[in-house]
């Protein structure tokens, strides 16, 4: 008997040890997350599992538990390799699942994966659904995508948008073709809040402070129930585009995303499966996404 027993306690010890290290890789190595839809499109597909590497921007340390209580959580990160840069795709925690909600929110079991198209500090607009960054001449993004969009939305009526599925409302500032110049707040950056900064950061605001921006007729806003004039970020943000511009719910839609909130870099496809069929897609696996 005790030899069984012994037995029993170094199982339990080793399997013990093997989800420790297993929880230890979740959070500082790699993850793995299915591609649900086609706004990657043609980058990713949906039935792809994609590969995230922790250890390029550093894994996340939060309290899981309060995560899923729908509670606000504090978010450290270990240390990087480096920041994300332009052109990565990165996969994050949705920043905005409750519209009702005053300010942002981690939708710990919702994971969207887009391209980065903007960092903070930059000024990005958009023209003819093409993105431009201040003082930048490179392209953004999958240009094809926006070179589509932009004969659709030339050439299809609002009626045949909507039939083809492009959805035209609800633009987080501006509208797919066109969107005046938004400057991505960084950290320690001072904003002047006229009335368009204050509608299009309230939220932001409101997440960093906790407190309510409120905005009188006139425009003018108000946090602490004082006058704001300027505000000083204290967070960093993010624009985020999927390659599908005609078919991509992003953040021409409903704003920027937390630098806490982004879980990793996806570097390659592992496995792909067809949804319809189940069928493995042989020439995906192990592709790098680029």
């Amino acid at each position: 008997m005790k030899r069984i027993a012994d037995w029993a306690a170094n199982v339990i010890i080793a399997l013990f040890c093997l989800l420790v290290l297993w929880l230890l890789l979740q959070v500082t190595t790699y993850a793995s997350f299915k591609v649900p839809s086609g706004s990657m499109e043609p980058t990713l597909v949906a039935g792809d599992y994609v590969l995230v590497n922790k250890w390029i921007m550093g894994g996340r340390v939060f309290n899981v538990m309060d995560a899923l209580d729908d509670k606000q959580v504090s978010i450290r990160r270990l240390p990087g390799w480096r920041e994300a840069e332009r052109g990565d795709v990165l996969v994050f925690n949705f920043p905005y699942p409750d519209s009702r909600r005053d300010s942002l929110y981690m939708d710990v079991m919702l994971y969207y994966v887009k391209r980065c198209i903007a960092l903070p500090g930059d000024t990005l607009e958009i023209r003819d659904a093409h993105y431009y960054i201040k003082g930048m001449s490179e392209p953004l993004g999958y240009v094809k995508g926006q070179d589509k969009l932009h004969e659709m939305l030339r050439f299809e009526s609002p009626e045949a948008l909507k039939t083809l599925g492009v959805k035209t409302d609800g633009v987080w500032d501006g509208n797919l073709d066109s969107m005046p110049p938004v400057v991505l707040p960084c950290k320690g950056i001072e904003l002047q809040m006229n009335c368009r900064n204050a509608r299009l950061y309230r939220k932001l605001i409101e997440w960093e402070t906790g407190e309510k921006l409120l905005m009188d007729s006139l425009g003018n806003a108000y946090l602490y129930g004082r006058a704001l004039q300027a505000y000083k970020f204290k967070k960093n943000y993010y624009f985020m585009a999927g390659d599908n511009a005609a078919h991509s719910n992003d953040s021409r839609y409903w704003g920027l995303v937390p630098e806490e909130y982004v879980v990793g870099v996806a570097t390659h496809i592992w496995k792909s499966e067809n949804p319809s069929t189940g069928k493995l897609r042989w020439n995906r696996i192990m592709k790098r996404i680029e």
